[in-house]
């Protein structure tokens, strides 16, 4: 019987693989579609502090969204890897010096203030139709939400995603963390919350 690790894994490995074979002219636009949804609908407001990530690989670019929000009155923040367990997030100012984070993606530095996001845009791998996601294996994210939550501030999740990395259903562990949304070039859609 295959686990739901490996299950998981599978999803994982066919999601991206039909992520990676997006024409990459198409997802500079559906990245820049998406801004302008997300901007109308997640209306973080003035000082609210949001976590964007600096995408890698074929990921949908973020960034126009969170400079959107910045625009907005959002404060921005980026994760930080601490260690191979431990994310932070740090505040993402202009002109401030990004670093290597690992994985191909880049961050604010040691000096940058540590932020709690009241809003984390999260990226994935794969997600189905209840807001269940499948990260990329790591589990910064789902300990960085749990340590929030468990500090009594949990964070409105909005996951970022194209379309095509729908599955039919995530397999459920009991770490898991359920998605509030999910913004994809078709919209923002809102789960409801599990009974």
């Amino acid at each position: 019987m295959t686990s739901p690790k490996e299950l998981k894994r599978e999803l994982r490995r066919e999601a991206l693989a039909r992520r990676d074979a997006l024409d990459p002219t198409w997802r500079i636009e559906a990245s820049l579609d998406m801004a302008a949804t997300g901007r109308g609908r997640i209306a973080a407001g003035q000082g609210a502090v949001v976590s964007g990530f600096w995408p890698m690989r074929s990921e949908v670019d973020v960034r126009p969204l969170m400079f959107a929000l910045r625009e907005d009155g959002a404060r921005l923040c980026l994760p930080a890897i601490l260690d191979k367990t431990t994310i932070v997030f740090r505040d993402l100012v202009r002109g401030a010096d990004l670093v290597d984070m690992g994985f191909g993606t880049l961050g604010p530095g040691e000096g940058a203030e540590t932020l709690d996001p009241q809003i984390m845009l999260v990226p994935l791998a794969a997600f189905d139709a209840r807001g269940h996601r499948i990260g990329y294996g790591a589990g910064y994210y789902d300990r960085a939400i749990a340590r929030l939550t468990e500090a009594g501030r949990p964070p409105r999740l909005v996951g970022i995603a194209f379309d095509c990395q729908e599955v039919q259903r995530v397999p459920d562990e009991p770490h898991d963390v359920v998605l509030d949304e999910i913004l994809t070039e078709g919209g923002l859609r809102r789960f409801a919350p599990p009974l």
